[in-house]
This record gives structure tokens, sequence and C-alpha cells, in this order.
């Protein structure tokens, strides 16, 4: 029962989610030939500085189909969106929350808190990982009929670190879900961390592949061809942490 209520609660979330994190990956596939003839086009400009060498490192990365799926896929477009829909999918649905009965009635099942939060955490991180792995599938099953390839393991590893890492803003949606009683303050401040934990590797491009991007973006493993072990190491473990803080603060709450 507790695994349907909680499905019924978030089936619009992640519904949406898959479908347009599909839309994403297709557009990315399909949209590889237009961009391609759009930068053939692109006048040799040497903008300077740190910014100048990252555009200008985006266009020839672009120039190849691999580069081109990793730089507006797995880096800028599956990792921004699938990070926002990690955040939904953590957030909410944990402390009663205006009039609103559907958190004290889920209480007040003969279930212990650890319990709920346990299969709430459990159906979204299933959520989130058909989110990460599906869209990185088709990316690999769309490729042939542009005449381009992309390799299944490669999809899976990349599908792999958006996961692992994505799930760290998942569970930390999930511990302001049981300090706030509303969505949006959770949703806005995971969102608000997440976008100030990037900044970091703006400025020292030779650490980002070792932030939690780098490791969302699986960049390591498009450069070296090696998965980011240490980093999704480090991921699993402050996803723990933080579902750990959710589990004490459900305890203590008393309602």
């Amino acid at each position: 029962m507790l695994w349907y209520k909680t499905w019924l609660e978030t089936r619009w979330r992640f519904m949406i989610g898959l479908g347009l994190l599909l839309c994403s990956a297709a557009g990315v596939v399909f949209g590889y030939h237009t961009a391609l003839a759009m930068i053939e086009h692109v006048p040799q400009i040497d903008l300077g500085g740190e910014l100048g060498r990252r555009v200008q490192e985006q266009i020839e990365l672009s120039r190849e189909y691999r580069g081109y799926v990793w730089t507006q896929g797995f880096r800028q477009n599956l990792a921004q969106m699938g990070t926002l829909f990690a955040v939904l999918l953590g957030t909410g649905g944990l402390l009663p929350q205006g009039s609103g009965g559907g958190a004290l009635f889920t209480l007040s099942l003969p279930a212990s808190r650890r319990r709920l939060l346990a299969v709430r955490v459990g159906t979204g991180l299933a959520q989130w990982f058909a989110l990460a792995l599906v869209p990185a599938l088709m990316i690999a099953l769309w490729s042939p009929m542009v005449g381009e390839s992309f390799a299944l393991t490669s999809a899976i590893g990349h599908g792999l670190c958006l996961f692992v890492a994505g799930a760290v803003f998942f569970s930390m949606a999930v511990l302001l879900s049981t300090i706030f009683g509303d969505v949006w303050r959770p949703l806005l401040f995971t969102l608000l961390i997440a976008m100030l934990q990037a900044i970091p590797a703006q400025f020292f491009p030779d650490l980002s592949r070792f932030s939690l991007a780098g490791v969302m973006s699986g960049e390591s493993l498009f450069r070296a061809g090696q998965l980011p072990w240490m980093g999704l190491l480090v991921s699993v473990a402050l996803a723990a942490v933080l579902l750990y803080g959710a589990a004490r603060n459900l305890e203590r709450h008393d309602f």
C-alpha cells in the first residue's frame, strides 16, 4: 500500500520528467547534422580568457559526434534538466503542509517513520534511475538513425554517473523536506545549492571533472574512458549522510 501510495503521489513528476528528458535526448541526436552545419559557418573568433577557451573547446568537440553528444547532452541538457527532476522527486510529502491531511494520514499508518521514509526514498530513487538511464540508452539506440554511432557501454556509464551524482540532490531535497512543510523551499534551496556548487569548476577547469557537476556529466569517462570511481563513491557517501539526517529529523518531529 505504501509503495502504491507513493507512486500515485509522484507519478506525474516522473512521467513528465521522462517525457521531457527523452525529448531533450532526441533533440540532441536528431539535431546533430543541423548543429554541425552551423558550426562549419562559425568564424574563428578569439574571445580571449577562460570564457573564450571554453567556447572554442565546445565548438571543437561538437565537430565530432561523440563530443557533440557529451557537450550538448550529458554535460548540459540531461544534467541540468535531470537535476531539476531529481530534486522534484525528492521534494515534499513527508511533513503536513497547510490544511492538507495527506501527510498526516501517511504518518498515522501502522508503519514506522523510518519505513515510511525508506519507501519514499526507494520509490524516488527507482524513478530517478529510470530518468537517468533511459534517455542515455535512447541516445545510443537513436544514433544509427542519423548515420552515427554511440557506444551502448558509454551510454550506460554516463547514465550511471548522472544517477549517482543526481542522487545527492535528490537526498538533499528529501532532507530539506523533513525540515520545511511546504514544497517550494526544499525545491528552491536545493536548486540554489546545485547551481552554487558548479561555480568553482568554471574558474578552475582542471578540477571540473572532480566536482559534483563533473561526476554527473561523466567528464572523466568522456576524456579518459574511465568512470570517476572516487567521485561516485563520494557521491554515494554524501547521499547516505543526507538520507540518514532526513531519517533522524523525521523521527524527532512531534506531530
